[in-house]
């Protein structure tokens, strides 16, 4: 019997290099990854940094990903990604060259030392939350209910449209 796949969604981000190349070049490594098939991307955001303000401004996307990887190996693949991408973990919310978060694997509810979902600040970031709604007004999050009802989902401050498209993942 095959595992049943799973609606996951995926957070992007990057400050570093070239933003928009890196967040495009993820996405070809989120169309490959085993066991997976990307369904859908929202379009770019640009967005003022959280955490340390000497940083550059942020280009920021959601993916929506089909899967049958249990949770901990998609995270695993995610890292992958991002060390392919020059990563470096130095300074909690400082620049980097890729991020990749998951922020939701269904409705589950992960609680480990290694893997957190919902995504912890998922609620607090309209860079995530806003990009969530444009793949799926309706979606509901586990423990969080109806995120068009969450503040950051009205909440645009620092955060502007870089790509009104949906086609930068290739």
């Amino acid at each position: 019997m095959s595992p049943i796949p799973v609606t996951t969604y995926i957070g992007l981000g990057a400050n570093l290099g070239d933003p928009v190349a890196s967040l495009v070049s993820a996405g070809q490594g989120l169309r490959a990854l085993p066991q997976s098939r990307l369904l859908a991307c929202s379009p770019l955001y640009g967005s003022a940094p959280v955490g340390p303000a000497s940083q550059p401004d942020y280009v920021n996307a959601v993916a929506a990903l089909q899967t049958t990887l249990p949770p901990h190996a998609l995270l695993e693949q995610l890292q992958a990604i991002e060390n392919e991408h020059g990563r470096v973990r130095e300074v909690r919310w400082g620049p980097r060259t890729l991020d990749l978060d998951l922020l939701l694997y269904g409705q589950d509810e992960i609680a480990t030392s290694s893997l957190i979902v919902p995504h912890p600040e998922l609620k607090n970031r309209n860079f995530v939350v806003i990009p969530l709604l444009a793949l799926d007004a309706g979606l509901q999050a586990p423990g969080l209910g109806a995120l068009a009802a969450l503040a950051a989902a009205r909440d645009r401050q620092g955060l502007h449209i870089l790509d009104p498209g949906q086609g930068w993942a290739g």
